[in-house]
């Protein structure tokens, strides 16, 4: 087998584009044992446009769906991780969608996306298939990344916006790491509990009990996994504290549900894998 090979490039879209893409990363990993990688719940809509071999799903988060391969893939908001298949070598361009840019970038809500995982064409017709072709001819990432940025600006239409109250409780929420409380939220925009989870649904696809979850775990996931690969001392209990958990327990629990492992499982399997390393170091760039 040849000496494993990791590499990991990220890219900030041009600033038309930074309240519809939160960044792009370009992966390459050769060389490694073939293996699975946990896909896990975000608060982002993925855009994956792949490089060499195919992304093969093997369990997505809706397991209704089919195992099925990918040359380009959407997925929408999710609460259960999809398991996704590699040879020991896999390349591609990752994109961090802001769910609220669904409608100005992909002409529909991100609701329509969610708990699901699409090839690209089926969104974005003939422009997937451009994309997938003009990154693939490109030979560095700066010019991949250029591609995306010229390419979806030609896609945008702002005017196609989200509800201005959904769009105000998502950013709350998001702004309070998840810890905001439905009851106080729905109060911030005038609507009622009730009101407020009909129509954030409707628009995002997850209730905003849900999607503060999966904003608190992110941020405690991306954290932990900081932690490991900067080597700083990891404790699940600060963790816990730091991100809003009753306690490590409470941390733990959401793992299972969020990721169907405990932190210390999705360590030993993912510090490793190309995606999580790829992720490690992004900060926040939602604007």
């Amino acid at each position: 087998m040849p000496a494993e090979s990791l590499e990991s490039v990220r890219g900030r879209p041009t600033p038309p584009l930074r309240a519809y893409v939160a960044w792009y990363v370009g992966y390459c990993q050769t060389g490694s044992a073939p293996g699975r990688h946990r896909g896990l719940p975000s608060p982002y809509v993925t855009f994956i446009l792949t490089l060499s071999d195919p992304l093969e799903i093997a369990v997505h988060s809706d397991p209704r769906q089919r195992p099925e391969v990918y040359e380009t893939l959407l997925g929408g908001l999710h609460t259960t991780p999809a398991i996704i298949s590699h040879p020991g070598r896999q390349s591609g361009i990752q994109l961090a969608l802001e769910p609220l840019g669904a409608r100005a970038l992909l002409g529909l809500p991100a609701a329509e996306l969610a708990n699901l995982d699409v090839p690209a064409s089926d969104v974005l017709g003939p422009l997937a298939a451009e994309l997938y072709a003009r990154i693939r001819l490109a030979p560095s990432w700066p010019q991949r990344f250029a591609i995306l940025d010229e390419l979806l600006l030609c896609r945008l239409q702002p005017e196609r916006s989200a509800p201005q109250a959904i769009a105000a409780a998502w950013c709350a929420l998001k702004q309070s790491g998840g810890a905001l409380s439905i009851p106080d939220l729905a109060d911030s925009i005038g609507w009622s509990s009730r009101h407020l989870a009909e129509r954030f649904r409707g628009e995002l696809g997850l209730s905003p009990k849900a999607a503060a979850r999966v904003i608190r775990f992110d941020r405690a996931r991306r954290q932990l996994g900081h932690q490991v690969a900067s080597g700083a001392p990891c404790s699940l209990a600060d963790l816990a504290a730091r991100y809003g958990y009753y306690d490590q327990a409470h941390l733990a629990r959401e793992f299972r549900d969020l990721a169907g492992c405990s932190p210390s499982q999705w360590v030993a399997e993912e510090f490793r894998n190309i995606q999580a390393f790829a992720e490690r170091d992004l900060a926040d760039w939602s604007v």
